[in-house]
């Protein structure tokens, strides 16, 4: 028997120890494999599930104006919301998945990703060049060419930067005569002139356009490093306010000599004496587009202590046409036939009208009060929805076409429709007390004399819509607004809330940036002559950047 060489025991003692790491490697891998499988059944499910929420989120938008925009706009609001979690989820998932790979040799599987958009051009770019190797990573070699490189882009910000510009005035005095020369002062926005331009549009629109109250700016700009009193600001807010007015007024004059408004007011606490009161901020909205109209689209907003009929009148003193709103009584001033010089034509808004059934054939909403679906929902309800839905159906399909062919359209398909309804609905409320919840419903739309035939006005003018939803969604953003500042402070802090609207919302209809456009405005209003105000109206300011960039 041969005697066995220390050199072959440990080379078999090294045998044993490379056949336990490889089945501890082995281990090791296959609880890699297992983690990897996990993690893309996780990621294939959130995949999934986001493209779904995606293509309900964008259904749900095509008909949110439509025939239940009710349900959808709660839906819509619930799903974003669950869409916005599953992709943080989604991400920390792929995030763990990656991490699964780097601790494995195996090769990791495939995942569709979707392409991301690019970078917008206009951004600068800066080049960061990782050091080239000085020789070749296998032979040692320094005999290396480049031939090509690969280019990551990571999309960074830079905090925001504060200076300050100094004008130099210089003086010359002449040798003949003595006398000294200098050019003149530059003008400013507002007087002092210590803020410029880009500040004093950034400190509005936040406040208006953002919402963001003086006192939260201030706190944050002193963590910037500049100290700016509150009392600075409203100070500046206030001057613009006044260097401001020349733009509000054409934008009055223009939306005031539109032939069809739309109307409507939300409520705004205001402060006093004890806690807040229930003031009102009223919009008017020209909006020509959904027939076709050249004239550009603008609002006009209005503030007042309470909801008297006297604060519409004042403020369609003189205006005559057609008047789109909500059935309020508030109203009635500027319908009256003795108003001079004419009375308003009123159109009535057939949202208003669906809602109320809609309230009453809602089977989810009956639901989660606890109730029995069988017992709450009201067959009649649900059959005046599904009229009218058919109507909104029709009038989707017209929105935009010139009021001639709004016209035609509604004579031959949306009359018949409309006169069914009527005879249907006369019928139903026959047959019911005049308690019952689908009664009342019905005479909404008919309890006062001439309110049919407000709703039904839009069948004889192509101009009218349907609805009056193009008002309402111009106070959507003071709805919102109303969580983040609380209060108005004062009344005359409520009229120059409504007057700052009035520029930030018209500009927004316009797709202008309502920052950038004011910024600019206040730049070239102190050299800017009476005659040429208009070219700095937000839709002839948007069409000059368009020609210059072209």
């Amino acid at each position: 028997m041969l005697e066995i060489t220390p050199d072959i025991a440990e080379l078999r003692a090294a045998l044993a120890a490379a056949e336990a790491r490889a089945r501890a490697a082995e281990e090791a891998l296959a609880a890699s494999k297992s983690e990897l499988a996990d993690a893309k059944a996780v990621v294939s499910a959130s995949d999934a599930m986001i493209r779904h929420l995606q293509l309900q989120i964008a259904k749900l938008r095509r008909d949110q104006f439509g025939h239940s925009a009710e349900r959808h706009a709660r839906l819509i609001e619930q799903l974003e919301m669950q869409l916005e979690d599953l992709e943080t989820d989604l991400g920390q998932d792929r995030a763990k998945t990656d991490a699964a790979v780097s601790k494995t040799t195996v090769a990791a599987f495939e995942r569709r990703r979707p392409a991301r958009k690019p970078f917008p051009d206009h951004l600068p770019r800066e080049r960061v060049v990782v050091e080239a190797p000085t020789s070749c990573t296998c032979c040692g070699s320094g005999r290396i060419v480049k031939m090509g490189e690969d280019i990551t882009e990571t999309l960074e910000v830079i905090p925001r930067q504060w200076k300050v510009i100094q004008t130099v005035r210089e003086k010359f005095t002449c040798r003949e005569c003595e006398k000294i020369s200098q050019p003149p002062a530059p003008f400013h926005p507002t007087p002092r002139g210590w803020a410029g331009p880009n500040l004093l549009a950034m400190v509005l629109f936040e406040k208006f356009g953002q919402h963001q109250p003086l006192n939260r700016q201030a706190e944050r700009y002193a963590k910037e490093g500049v100290e700016i009193s509150l009392s600075t600001l409203a100070d500046q807010v206030g001057a613009c306010a006044m260097a401001l007015q020349p733009i509000h007024d054409l934008i009055r004059a223009h939306v005031l000599g539109a032939e069809r408004l739309h109307a409507d007011d939300t409520t705004v606490p205001l402060m006093a004496k004890g806690g807040t009161q229930t003031a009102r901020l009223w919009t008017y909205l020209r909006d020509d587009r959904p027939f076709a109209g050249g004239a550009p689209p603008a609002a006009l907003y209005s503030f007042s202590t309470d909801r008297r009929m006297e604060h519409p009148t004042r403020h369609l003193a003189g205006w005559t046409g057609i008047l789109q709103a909500d059935a309020y009584g508030g109203y009635n001033g500027v319908y009256d036939a003795a108003r001079k010089p004419a009375p308003v034509l009123s159109a009535l808004c057939w949202s208003h009208a669906r809602r109320k059934f809609f309230e009453l054939a809602d089977i989810k909403a009956t639901a989660k009060k606890g109730r029995s679906v069988a017992e709450e929902i009201s067959p009649i309800a649900l059959e005046a929805v599904k009229r009218i839905d058919a109507i909104f159906d029709v009038e989707r399909e017209i929105t935009g076409l010139t009021a001639e062919v709004r016209h035609d359209a509604r004579q031959r398909l949306v009359r018949p429709m409309v006169e069914d309804l009527h005879d249907w609905m006369r019928a139903e409320r026959a047959r019911m007390s005049k308690h019952n919840p689908v009664a009342k419903a019905i005479n909404y739309m008919f309890e006062e004399e001439g309110r049919w035939d407000a709703f039904t006005r839009f069948l004889d003018d192509g101009r009218i819509c349907l609805t009056n939803n193009a008002a309402e969604r111009a106070l959507r953003g003071i709805a919102l607004g109303r969580k983040a500042w609380l209060f108005a402070g004062s009344p005359r802090g409520g009229e120059r809330a409504a007057f700052m609207y009035s520029l930030i919302v018209t500009a927004k209809m316009n797709d202008v940036d309502p920052q950038a456009w004011l910024a600019d405005v206040l730049a070239r209003l102190p050299d800017m002559t009476l005659s040429r105000l208009p070219e700095l109206l937000p839709w002839n300011w948007q069409r000059g950047l368009i020609v210059k960039a072209a």
